[in-house]
């Protein structure tokens, strides 16, 4: 899992990279907001956690800076060491997903951190249950359909298993690109519906809407 860590204080930046390596995780390390905003704009990451005050810019500017300009949802969690709800508030307005508040326990971190992989599909490995009959397979990149196996292409994987994480919501083609490619790779949107249609084929031409001018829903 490849998570983005911001943090300028050195011995704690330290003390969270060792614990999230320990625990396999792919850590990429900043100490201001302006890097980590870079660094969350052309690369996919599985997680942030993004402490509030942080040289340039803020960690609170960096979430409403993805949220609103680049319709970016890496799944955040937000460290602070402030103690009352006005940046708690706030937080959760700019589109948070979760906040923890210092001193914390790093058991409490593991815990926060396993709750996001369960509610945004991170690093699952087991099959999916799409509905009674159909069964999504990511590491494989299947679908299976009672006793019928379909293969499907690495990015329609990545944009099923982005439906999935936020079904019923309608997703845009922009919120597709900035999610799920880096920016050197971005392909046009007549390339997402294309990847769109074979899903459809596979899971019922239904199973996908397209809502006219906005985007897609995954029901």
């Amino acid at each position: 899992m490849k998570v983005l860590l911001l943090e300028d204080d050195p011995a704690l930046n330290d003390l969270l990279n060792e614990h999230l390596e320990d625990k396999g995780y792919d850590v990429t390390l900043c100490t201001n907001g302006q890097e980590a905003l870079e660094y969350l704009i052309d690369n996919i990451y599985d997680l942030a956690l993004l402490d509030i005050n942080t040289p340039i810019m803020t960690g609170l500017e960096v979430l409403k800076t993805l949220r609103d300009d680049y319709k970016n949802r890496t799944p955040i969690i937000i460290l602070t060491a402030y103690q009352d709800t006005k940046h708690l508030k706030e937080s959760f307005e700019n589109g948070v997903d979760d906040y923890i508040k210092k001193p914390f326990d790093l058991e409490e971190l593991d815990q926060r951190i396993i709750k996001l992989c369960k509610q945004f599909f991170i690093e699952q490995s087991n099959e999916v249950m799409i509905n009674d009959t159909t069964n999504f397979l990511p590491e494989t990149c299947q679908i299976r359909i009672g006793t019928i196996t379909k293969n499907i292409a690495q990015k329609e994987r990545d944009i099923l298993k982005y439906f999935i994480k936020h079904k019923s919501r309608v997703i845009s083609s922009e919120e597709l690109l900035q999610n799920i490619w880096v920016y050197e790779e971005m392909p046009t949107d007549a390339t997402i519906r294309v990847y769109i249609k074979n899903l459809r084929e596979i899971l019922g031409k239904d199973s996908i809407q397209t809502i006219r001018g906005i985007g897609y829903k995954f029901e």
